[in-house]
């Protein structure tokens, strides 16, 4: 079984989770279309280790993990404001 711990309710069963995607800038509300279409679908796919959003299902809280997309090896997880400043 795999386990991530949630910054919120502790280690928890993988299921509980919603991948949310990578964690990147937000473009300008004014931003060419380009530009918003390059943020939604474009990821950059590179092996290593990339900070992403998650999602615990049950409570529906937001968070930060660290990732090793290459092993699927979660590192660390972070409550957003730890991270967003």
């Amino acid at each position: 079984m795999k386990i991530m711990n949630c910054p919120l309710n502790g280690p928890r069963n993988i299921s509980e989770f919603a991948y949310g995607g990578e964690v990147k800038p937000t473009p300008d509300a004014q931003a060419p279309t380009q530009e918003w279409a390059d943020y939604v679908y474009y990821h950059a796919n590179q092996p290593g280790i990339l900070r992403e959003w998650w999602l615990h299902v049950p409570t529906s809280y937001w968070f930060i993990a660290e990732r090793d997309v290459t092993t699927d090896r979660i590192i660390a997880t972070f409550k957003p404001e730890e991270v967003l400043r």
